[in-house]
C-alpha cells in the first residue's frame, strides 16, 4: 500500500469527526522520516453555510460610550454570542479620577488614557467601534443616528445609522451650570480630558500674564485669583493641586509673583465634601485654612462675567462681587439633549434624569439599557407590593401572618428591596423577626395585613439614589454583562428573587452597588479616605494607600507603568510648567 493510499483511506475513516482530530498521528517512515497530513479541505461548504447561519442568529447590541460603564460592560461580555457595534465621540478611555492631577502636570494626559481599539482588539476583532457620536435614539424604530466629526474634511457621508436588538446607553452626563449667567463662556469644566488640557494652559497662562511689565498689582492680584466653584471632591482635589503646583513649583519659576497668588473655594452647602464622613470635612477644611486656601460656604453663584464672579451669602442676604484671573466650575451633572430627547419619545420627559429599573433596563422600554451617570435606578418601594408580600408569604390563606412565614419569603424580599436591609441596619435590628414586635417591644406570634403594613410602613425612606461615580459605573457595566452572558441560560433556569406581583422568579438577581470606599486627596501628600466598614482614614499614609489603589485600577499594564513613571518623575524633577 503506498503512502497516499493510505493517507485517503485514514481520511475518509475520519471524515465527520471535528477539525482538531483530524489532524493525522505523524508517523515514522522506515527510512526516519516524518509526514505530518490534516485534512484541509474538510467541508469547508458546510462550516462556512453554517457560520453563516449563527451570524445572522446573533443579536445586535450597540454600545454608545467608552467611559466607566461602557468599557467594563464590553471587558466582560461573551461576544460570540452579540454582534456588538461601539460609538463614542472619543477612540480612548480615560481614567476621569485622575484629571486634577492632569491640569497642574502631576500626570500626563497620555498616562491616564487607553485607546478603545486596544481593549477591543483582545476580542479578536469581533467588536466594532465607530468613532462618531450619536444624535438621536428612535425607540420605536430600534435604530441610532451618528454624525462622526473630524478637524479634515473626510471622503463620503459623516452621518450614519445603526439598527439594535439591544441598546446599551453609557454616554455619561454633562456639566449642570443651573442656567447661571456666563458660567459656559467665562468658566472652566473639569468633566473630559480636553478640560483637563485647557485648564493646565490657562492656568500658566495667568502666570505669563501676570509676569508683564507694566501691569498694576492689583491687576497682577486679579490675574493670579483661582476661583473653585464647587466644593465636592473634583473641586476639592482641584484646588488642592493647584495649591501644590504652585507652592512646589511656579513660585520657583515666577518668584516675582509669589506673593500675590490667591485660591477661593465657593461652596453653596455649608461644608465641603458633606457627602463624607463629617471627620473628613472637618479636617479638609481645617487643612485648607492652614493652606491658605479661602473656602467660603454657603454662597451662591448668580453669574460669572469676564473679570468677576457675583455670588449671594446666604447668611446675611448681600450680593458681593469678586475679581478673578480663572474659574473652574464643578458642580454636579445634568442630562445629555440626546438622552433627553429620548425620554420624552419614551414617556419620561417629565424627569430629570432617565429612569431604569433594578436590573439597569430602562422603563418603558424592553431593549434598552442605561448605566453611569446617564440613568438613575428607580427603586421599586416595597409598600407599592406589600399587598402582594402578605399574600405571598400566607401560605394556608388565614389572613394573618406568622414569624415563621415571614421568614420563609424574606430572603426574596431583601433581595427585591434592599432598602429594608438598610433599614434593619440603621435601626439597630438584628434580625427581620424583630419587625414583628408590638410597639412596646414584645414578640407577637402573629400580625395581619394592617399590623404587617406599620411595620414596614418606614423601610421605603431608605431608598436613595446612587452617586454619580466611576465606581457604580463600573459596577453597573460589569454586571450588566454578567446578565448578556447568562440570558440564554436564565431563561430557563432564573437566579433573581421570586415575583411578588406575578408568578414564578425573576431571571436575574437585581443590581446592588458594593461601595468599596472613597478618596479625597488633599494636597501636601495628605489624603482623607472612607474604607469599607465605616472606617476613616486620613494623613499621609492614606496618599500612599490612594497610589497603590489607583494605581491597581488601571486598565493596562501600559497606564499603570506610565502612570507610576510620571509620579516618580514628578518627586524627583517637579512638575512641568511649559505650556504646550
Amino acid at each position: 500500500m503506498t503512502i497516499m493510499s493510505f493517507i485517503n483511506r485514514a481520511s475518509r475513516a475520519l471524515h465527520g469527526y471535528p477539525a482538531s482530530s483530524k489532524l493525522l498521528v505523524l508517523f515514522t517512515l522506515s527510512s526516519g522520516g516524518l509526514v505530518a497530513y490534516a485534512d484541509s479541505q474538510s467541508e469547508t461548504a458546510a462550516p462556512a453555510a453554517e457560520l453563516n447561519q449563527n451570524e445572522c442568529k446573533k443579536k445586535r447590541v450597540v454600545v454608545l460610550g467608552t467611559g466607566w460603564a461602557g468599557i467594563s460592560f464590553l471587558k466582560d461580555l461573551d461576544v460570540s454570542s452579540y454582534d456588538v457595534q461601539v460609538v463614542s465621540p472619543r477612540n480612548y478611555f480615560a481614567f476621569t479620577p485622575l484629571l486634577p492631577s492632569v491640569t497642574c502636570g502631576t500626570v500626563e494626559a497620555r498616562s491616564i488614557v487607553e485607546p478603545v481599539r486596544n481593549i477591543i482588539k483582545k476580542r479578536n476583532g469581533e467588536i466594532q467601534f465607530y468613532e462618531a457620536e450619536c444624535v438621536k435614539i428612535d425607540a420605536a424604530k430600534n435604530k441610532v443616528f451618528c454624525k462622526s466629526y473630524f478637524e479634515n474634511n473626510v471622503i463620503g457621508a459623516e452621518d450614519f445609522s445603526l439598527e439594535y436588538d439591544y441598546l446599551v446607553l453609557a454616554i455619561g452626563a454633562q456639566v449642570n451650570t443651573f442656567n447661571t449667567p456666563g458660567v459656559m463662556e467665562n468658566c472652566h469644566f473639569l468633566k473630559e480630558l480636553e478640560d483637563a488640557q485647557k485648564l493646565r494652559r490657562s492656568v500658566i497662562d495667568c502666570f505669563e500674564k501676570a509676569s508683564i511689565p507694566g501691569l498694576t498689582e492689583e491687576e497682577r492680584r486679579t490675574n493670579l485669583h483661582f476661583v473653585v466653584v464647587g466644593g465636592g471632591p473634583t473641586g476639592v482635589e482641584f484646588a488642592a493641586e493647584l495649591h501644590d503646583f504652585i507652592q512646589e513649583d511656579l513660585v520657583n519659576v515666577y518668584p516675582m509673583v509669589k506673593d500675590l497668588v490667591k485660591i477661593t473655594l465657593i461652596q453653596s452647602g455649608d461644608h465641603i465634601l458633606n457627602m463624607f464622613d463629617e471627620r473628613i470635612s472637618t479636617f479638609a477644611e481645617k487643612k485648607f485654612q492652614r493652606d491658605c486656601i479661602e473656602v467660603q460656604t454657603g454662597c451662591r453663584v448668580l453669574s460669572v462675567s469676564d473679570k468677576e464672579i457675583t455670588m449671594k451669602v446666604k447668611s446675611k442676604g448681600e450680593v458681593t462681587s469678586i475679581p478673578h484671573g480663572l474659574v473652574v466650575w464643578s458642580t454636579g451633572i445634568s442630562t445629555r439633549p440626546v438622552v433627553k430627547d429620548f425620554m420624552e419619545q419614551i414617556g419620561q420627559a417629565n424627569r430629570r434624569v432617565l429612569a431604569t429599573n433594578e436590573w439597569l433596563r430602562v422603563k418603558e422600554c424592553e431593549n434598552v439599557y442605561a448605566l453611569g451617570d446617564c440613568a438613575t435606578i428607580d427603586q421599586r418601594k416595597i409598600m407599592e407590593d406589600i399587598v402582594s408580600i402578605f399574600k405571598a408569604a400566607d401560605k394556608d390563606n388565614s389572613g394573618t401572618l406568622t414569624v415563621q412565614e415571614f421568614q420563609d419569603v424574606v430572603d426574596d424580599i431583601l433581595v427585591r428591596y434592599p432598602q429594608l436591609e438598610l433599614y434593619l441596619k440603621n435601626k439597630h435590628l438584628r434580625d427581620v423577626k424583630d419587625l414583628m414586635k408590638d410597639p412596646e417591644g414584645k414578640d407577637v406570634k402573629e400580625v395581619d395585613i394592617e399590623g404587617f403594613k406599620q411595620a414596614l410602613s418606614q423601610v421605603d425612606s431608605q431608598a436613595k439614589s446612587l452617586p454619580a461615580t466611576a465606581q457604580v459605573a463600573a459596577q453597573q457595566g460589569a454586571y450588566l454583562s454578567r446578565c448578556f452572558n447568562r440570558r440564554e441560560h436564565c431563561k430557563d433556569n432564573p437566579e433573581g428573587p421570586r415575583r411578588f406581583v406575578g408568578s414564578g422568579r425573576h431571571a436575574f438577581v437585581p443590581f446592588r452597588y458594593k461601595h468599596l470606599g472613597q478618596f479625597a486627596p488633599l494636597g501636601g501628600e495628605q489624603a482623607a479616605a472612607e474604607l469599607p466598614g465605616d472606617w476613616v482614614s486620613i494623613g499621609h499614609s492614606t496618599q500612599w494607600l490612594w497610589y497603590s489603589v489607583y494605581a491597581s485600577k488601571q486598565v493596562s499594564w501600559r497606564t499603570r507603568v506610565l502612570l507610576v513613571s510620571d509620579w516618580t518623575r514628578r518627586f524627583v524633577f517637579g512638575r512641568d510648567s511649559s505650556r504646550i
